[in-house]
C-alpha cells in the first residue's frame, strides 16, 4: 500500500500550483526577517536589504489570492508567521550554544551580530506581517467582488498600496521607536521611505503578475482539456 503513495501526493496541477506558490511565499518571508539587520543606502535613503525579498511576497500573495482565495492566503500566513516564529528560536538556540574556540571561522560575537535581532524587531516584524497580510486579503477581495475577473492591477496594486502603509509604520513603530531607538521624526521619515520603495517596486512588478497569472492559467487549462478529451473518448 505504502508503494502507491507518491502517485497520489499531488493529484491535479491546482496542488502543485500552490505547494509551488506557497514555497516561494514562505522561504521570501523568513529569508526578509533574518536578513533584516544590515542596513543599505540607496541615494539618500537609509533602508533595510530585508526589504529585497518583500515584493516577491507580495507577488505570490495576490496570485493565491487569485486561485486559492482567501482562505488560502489567510491559513498560508498564520502557517508563514509561525515558521518564522520557528526560525527565530532555532536562531536563539543557535546563538546561545558556544562556537568551537578557535576552530569554528564564525565566533560568538559575529554570529551574535548578524543573527542576534532583539525581541522588538522579532515582535514587531510578526504583528506588522500578519498585520498587512490580512488587511491585503480584505482590500484584494473589496475589488475583485466589484470587478470580477478585470482590472487584475487594481486588486493587486490596491491591496499592496494599503497594507505595506501598516506594515512600514507598524515594524518600525514597535521594533525602534516604541524601545526609543529612535525619535518620532526619524521613525516618520523611516517608514515613510521604506514604503515608498516598497510600493515603487509593487507597481513596477504588475506586468509580473499578468505574466504570473498567465502561466498558471495555462498550465491549469492544459489539465482541463485534458479532462474533458478524457470524459469525450469514454
Amino acid at each position: 500500500m505504502a508503494h502507491h503513495l507518491p502517485h497520489h501526493m499531488f493529484k491535479t496541477r491546482k496542488e502543485i500550483v500552490f505547494v509551488v506558490l506557497a514555497g516561494i511565499f514562505i522561504t521570501n518571508a523568513v529569508v526578509a526577517e533574518l536578513i533584516g539587520g544590515k542596513l543599505i543606502q540607496i541615494g539618500p535613503f537609509v533602508m533595510s536589504i530585508g526589504i529585497l525579498p518583500w515584493p516577491v511576497v507580495f507577488l505570490t500573495t495576490d496570485l493565491i489570492n487569485e486561485y486559492f482565495g482567501e482562505k488560502g492566503v489567510k491559513k498560508l500566513s498564520f502557517i508563514t508567521a509561525c515558521l518564522i516564529a520557528y526560525a527565530f528560536l532555532i536562531l536563539f538556540m543557535a546563538i546561545v550554544i558556544p562556537a568551537a574556540k578557535g576552530i569554528s571561522p564564525v565566533n560568538d560575537e559575529q554570529f551574535l551580530a548578524v543573527f542576534g535581532q532583539s525581541m522588538w524587531i522579532i515582535v514587531g516584524s510578526l504583528i506588522a506581517f500578519m498585520a498587512s497580510q490580512l488587511i491585503d486579503v480584505w482590500i484584494f477581495w473589496f475589488f475583485k467582488r466589484r470587478t470580477g475577473e478585470r482590472k487584475i492591477w487594481l486588486r493587486t496594486t490596491g491591496s499592496t498600496v494599503v497594507s505595506q502603509l501598516f506594515d512600514s509604520f507598524i515594524v518600525l513603530g514597535i521594533a525602534f521607536w516604541l524601545p526609543g531607538k529612535i525619535n518620532f521624526d526619524t521613525f516618520l521619515s523611516s517608514a515613510l521611505i521604506g514604503y515608498t520603495f516598497k510600493l515603487t517596486i509593487a507597481i513596477l512588478l504588475t506586468p509580473l503578475i499578468y505574466v504570473g497569472h498567465h502561466l498558471i492559467k495555462k498550465y491549469l487549462d492544459e489539465e482541463k482539456s485534458a479532462e474533458k478529451k478524457e470524459d469525450t473518448i469514454e
